[in-house]
């Protein structure tokens, strides 16, 4: 062998030393490349594993503060409730008893705090107490001479003099309307007071369905075209369930006797005679008649009678709700009283809010009529 082909071959065998060691190579950054992918990989996955973890704990965290929270805040709403029906102050406590009491149909919400013994202690502590007296109706004197009315034979009106504004609200009347609508603004309470200068035009209506349900106020003011109608007495409510079918006691509409059922509660007949004075007393049917009394409803109490106001301890067991009140002066005008409430500013009026209002407009006999969701106005405009 020559040396140049032995040199041929010992390159050859270099070369293909070369080649294996590069494919070794090769082999071992494919397998390292792998390995690191790998590595990176788990490193990834371990990372995502820690970040769900760290949002699962931070889950669990959130619904424990949420839980805790409401759990707290319930128990110390609990708490506040249980020391507010029952503890030592008696406010609250008052409020929903005399508010039930004074409802025709919620009267079954006290009894699902407080016994009948805690209920009675409430109510011998807030109460009205009546005059006792039956209406005098010589006090009544109906000229209305102060009425203001415009003078045809003078040129220039002569001015009138009123004792207060109570008495201009209810005098001036310039352009001798039927009625007129005064609102009203106290603390309580918001409302309207109609001013009824003829008595004469004030009627008892009473449901076309009498015996069998009630009728909405508003359809009934349109069927005999009231200008002004309001609620009247309360009515039969037995179960707290009533229709309001049947009122309540004795009942006259226009000389025609629609009930005539016993009543025992507080307060009576609130009617008109034939010589339209507002007559407030505690008689039957037949008595009513004998009275005189042409039109009436039964409830009460009554506030003012013979211009002695009712005397009222605490908030007069009727709480404080939407209020309606008939009443009328010495001059013969007769004053439709409608208060709205039940929110958290104006909850509504009491007794004595009521007979405050009253005693402003100088009435000479004023008496409550049924209130809460049926104290209602209707005004044909």
């Amino acid at each position: 062998m020559s040396r140049k082909q032995s040199n041929r071959f010992k390159d050859d065998d270099i070369k293909e030393d070369l080649q294996e060691e590069n494919k070794a190579q090769d082999t071992h950054k494919r397998k390292t490349a792998r390995i690191t992918n790998i590595e990176s990989n788990l490193v990834e996955d371990e990372k995502n594993q820690n970040k769900e973890k760290s949002k699962k704990k931070f889950i669990i965290k959130k619904i424990k503060q949420f839980f805790t929270f409401n759990f707290c805040l319930g128990t110390i709403c609990c708490f506040i409730g249980l020391f507010m029906l029952y503890g030592p102050m008696d406010g609250f406590r008052t409020f929903i008893i005399t508010t039930a009491e004074g409802s025709m149909r919620h009267q079954y919400i006290e009894y699902w705090f407080y016994d009948q013994d805690t209920i009675n202690h409430v109510m011998a502590h807030n109460s009205v107490i009546e005059t006792g007296e039956t209406t005098n109706t010589a006090l009544y004197n109906f000229n209305n001479e102060n009425i203001d009315k415009p003078d045809e034979n003078l040129e220039t009106p002569k001015p009138i003099k009123y004792k207060n504004e109570y008495e201009r609200q209810i005098l001036e009347n310039p352009n001798n309307e039927d009625y007129k609508i005064i609102e009203i603004s106290e603390k309580n309470c918001d409302g309207y007071l109609a001013v009824i200068y003829d008595p004469s035009r004030i009627h008892t209506v009473v449901t076309q369905y009498l015996g069998t349900k009630g009728e909405y106020l508003v359809n009934m003011a349109k069927r005999e075209n009231a200008l002004v109608a309001i609620n009247g007495g309360g009515f039969v409510d037995p179960n707290f369930s009533s229709n309001g079918a049947t009122p309540l006691g004795v009942t006259i509409s226009k000389g025609k006797i629609m009930t005539s059922a016993s009543y025992g509660g507080s307060g009576g007949i609130i009617g008109f005679t034939e010589s339209n004075e507002l007559v407030l007393t505690k008689c039957s049917s037949s008595q009513a008649k004998a009275l005189g009394i042409r039109d009436c409803v039964t409830f009460g109490p009554f506030l003012i009678v013979n211009g002695v106001s009712s005397e009222v301890l605490g908030n007069g067991g009727w709480g404080q709700a939407p209020r309606t009140v008939i009443a009328q002066r010495a001059d013969g005008i007769v004053l439709f009283l409608v208060v709205d409430g039940r929110t958290i500013s104006k909850p509504g009026a009491d007794m004595n809010d009521l007979i405050e209002i009253m005693e402003r407009y100088d009435v000479v006999n004023a008496a409550n009529l049924d209130g809460g969701t049926s104290s209602v106005m209707v005004v044909n405009r």
